[in-house]
């Protein structure tokens, strides 16, 4: 972990308890901690606000789908996403890497996982193909 929090990151996740415990985390990585609690919020936020990270829920979408990741791919090809889940069924980290997210992480794994999956991310960059998945 570097020693001084630097960049911006954007968290998106609807359960604001969730969301708060996890931005404590991400506070001491991250100069810029910014959460959002849908969708649009979080494709528009990362299009204007170009963060370095966006972690996310992928269960943020109303329908359930994955149809943000691509959006936000298109807007934003450099962010660095790593997907959320509640689920730790290979089926979703396969359909979730194959949307476009940088790493998959399982939700109750965040307090170990998290801060050494980021730093992976700015480490090796986007083109690394990085295919993280946490028990």
């Amino acid at each position: 972990m570097s020693e001084e929090p630097c960049g911006c990151v954007l968290l998106a996740d609807r359960h604001h308890d969730f969301s708060e415990g996890v931005r404590g985390l991400l506070e001491t990585a991250f100069e810029t901690v910014l959460t959002v609690a849908d969708e649009v919020s979080l494709i528009d936020g990362a299009a204007r606000l170009q963060p370095d990270v966006a972690v996310v829920d992928i269960s943020l979408a109303k329908d359930g789908g994955l149809g943000w990741l691509p959006a936000l791919r298109q807007r934003c090809p450099d962010l660095k996403v790593i997907a959320l889940s509640v689920h730790d069924e290979q089926a979703v980290r396969i359909a979730v890497m194959e949307a476009g997210a940088n790493a998959f992480l399982i939700k109750r794994a965040i307090a170990t996982d998290l801060l050494p999956t980021v730093d992976r991310l700015r480490e090796f960059g986007c083109s690394s193909g990085s295919n993280e998945r946490t028990e």
